[in-house]
């Protein structure tokens, strides 16, 4: 794989790269955006996971995130949420297809030509941030939002040995158990529920898949979110982890809702955690 380099910008005393490069799990171009602090590195590196109709453009512009991460000496990675072409598989709605990848290697057509996010992470987007950026890949943390969310916590369960820390902003918990999840895993994973669960963050910590990987899990919940009862639902993933001993954080934000004002409010706080824990 050969990353090129569409834009450059300075920020936070740092750089930040507009990113492509052909992938070998979607089958199409990806694009990303990709922040390194000021100095040499090696870095520890924070993998931003976005939410439903985001491209890697959403976090770069709206989040406000790299102030911090340039105080606290760290690389920020933003992949797009889907692959993407006219040739790639679509939907009317916002939900499925394109800007809607759920981070899930789909094996239903005609999804499974091209949907192969959770592969595209784990594997070719990190061995290129190995091979092309000054990343230290032994302190790598995730994070994200929303479907992204759900996908920081599901990819840091199912691939404990790439992460070492985990976060999440007002993640969908149980996707298997919300509208946005069922219609998706439909689609993409087939009928079988059992297959699912191996994407339900709840589930997995529940199932005890998770249990003991991670000292401890941070999550950030506005309490003025639409989509709290009917997509989101905390509780689950509060009871699941209860119900095993893993230690959550999750911190309850009076009055935020679901938009980019809320990651803007929180998400230095996520920074200076990671930070911490890839130390």
């Amino acid at each position: 794989m050969v990353m090129e380099i569409l834009k450059t910008h300075r920020i936070a005393d740092g750089t930040l790269r507009y990113c492509r490069h052909s992938s070998a799990a979607t089958g199409t171009p990806m694009t990303f955006s990709a922040f390194t602090p000021p100095g040499d590195g090696p870095f520890p590196v924070l993998i931003w996971l976005s939410g439903l109709t985001c491209t890697e453009e959403n976090f770069t512009t709206k989040a406000g995130a790299y102030a911090a991460a340039s105080r606290a000496g760290m690389m920020i990675v933003a992949p797009d949420t889907s692959p993407r072409g006219a040739l790639v598989a679509d939907d009317p709605a916002y939900d499925l297809g394109q800007g809607a990848g759920f981070y899930v290697d789909a094996t239903q057509q005609p999804w499974a030509a091209h949907y192969r996010m959770e592969s595209y992470i784990v594997r070719d987007l990190l061995d290129l941030i190995a091979s092309d950026l000054p990343a230290d890949m032994s302190r790598l943390g995730i994070s994200g939002h929303s479907m992204g969310g759900h996908g920081s916590l599901v990819l840091a369960f199912r691939h404990p040995a790439l992460f070492r820390s985990v976060s999440a902003l007002a993640p969908i918990c149980s996707p298997s158990r919300c509208p946005w999840g069922e219609k998706a895993f439909a689609e993409y994973l087939g009928p079988d529920r059992g297959i699912w669960h191996e994407h339900d963050a709840s589930l997995l910590i529940a199932s005890g898949a998770a249990r003991g990987r991670y000292a401890d899990i941070l999550v950030d919940q506005g309490s003025a979110d639409d989509f709290l009862a009917d997509q989101l639902k905390p509780h689950l993933l509060a009871r699941a982890c209860a119900e095993v001993g893993q230690t959550l954080i999750l911190n309850e934000r009076v009055g935020y809702d679901h938009s980019f004002f809320f990651i803007s409010s929180f998400i230095s706080d996520h920074i200076d955690w990671h930070a911490l824990r890839l130390a």
